[in-house]
Parts: C-alpha cells; sequence; structure tokens
C-alpha cells in the first residue's frame, strides 16, 4: 500500500495487489480505486456476476482499455477454466471465459480496467525509499464491501507503528 510519501496523484493512498514480480518488473491491481466508467458500459454481461458494489474498478493508470478480473472459486481446491490461482481462493479469471461458465462458479468477482506497472527494479527502489509499505494480501481487502475506506483498513490491521498511520490526514497540522 501506498506509504503516506507517495503524492504523486495517482497512487495517493492506494492498496495494490501485486500479481506478478520477476527479473522483468511488477504487475499490479489498485484494490480501492472506482473506475468512472460504468461496468455496464464496457462488460454488461458481467454485471450480474461481481461482488457488491457491482461496479468496474480502476485498476491502475497502464492499459486503462484492458481489464484484469480477480475472482475467488466457490469450492476450495477447484480450478475451473479460465481461472489461475494467486493466493488463498483467489486467482485470476480470464474475461474471455464464457459467462455461463463464470455463473455460480465463483464466491466473490471484481473487475479492474487497467492495471499498475513497474519496470525492472523501480517496486524494489520505491520500497526501499519508504514510498511502500507492505502487508501481506488477505482476501477481504480484494473483495472488500468498503473499497474506498481499504487504505486506512490494511493499515489499521497492521502490529506496531505502522498502524498509527491510519489516522494520517494530509494536513500536518492535523497529525
Amino acid at each position: 500500500m501506498a506509504s503516506i510519501m507517495l503524492a504523486d496523484g495517482v497512487f495517493n493512498q492506494t492498496v495494490v495487489l501485486i500479481l506478478d514480480s520477476d527479473q522483468d518488473g511488477a504487475l499490479g491491481v489498485i484494490l480501492n480505486e472506482i473506475s468512472q466508467t460504468p461496468l455496464d458500459a464496457v462488460l454488461p454481461e458481467w454485471v450480474s456476476t461481481v461482488s457488491e458494489p457491482r461496479l468496474l474498478f480502476h485498476g491502475g493508470p497502464v492499459s486503462p482499455n484492458g481489464a484484469i478480473c480477480l475472482a475467488s472459486v466457490v469450492a476450495d481446491g477447484e480450478e475451473p477454466p479460465g481461472w489461475r490461482p494467486l493466493f488463498s481462493s483467489v486467482g485470476l479469471l480470464h474475461l474471455d471465459t464464457p459467462i455461463e461458465i463464470v455463473s455460480g462458479a465463483y464466491r466473490d468477482l471484481r473487475i479492474f480496467a487497467g492495471y499498475a506497472g513497474w519496470a525492472t527494479g523501480q517496486l524494489q527502489a520505491e520500497i526501499a525509499e519508504g514510498m511502500w509499505y507492505l502487508a501481506p494480501a488477505d482476501y477481504s481487502d480484494v473483495f472488500s464491501d468498503h473499497p474506498l475506506e481499504l487504505w486506512r483498513t490494511v493499515l489499521r490491521r497492521q502490529k506496531g507503528e505502522l498502524a498509527f498511520f491510519s489516522t494520517w490526514v494530509e494536513n500536518p497540522e492535523l497529525n
């Protein structure tokens, strides 16, 4: 999640789930931003399958016309067609999967327009500079009923001094 030092106008107070990280860079989705584009305007057949709030999320500034879907299988250990596990019962679901296969196979589902991406070593350098706080991913982060409150929620559950930042406000005189 973004640290209080990250005030670039793109990632301020965001929680990013890292989907892939290797020698070529890193890729993730912002979990706590709603897209300005309604889901039914771009993927109308998927509206009934996504979790509340039934909205399109803004996954990041890269490829904003592309979409990434995170889904949780109903039955643990099951791997339906088009689904690739990430952690726990959460995985990536290919949006070319027929909607008939999707319906009923997933407990939760969320679609993100765009993604966040970093070049080789870029994310590691930003972490070293204190731009990001690291926290383990939790199922409830991905499918939160209150995504706009997620940054503070994740900070609040951290141990030690990191939890104090959950009350941070932009005006330094109020901190």
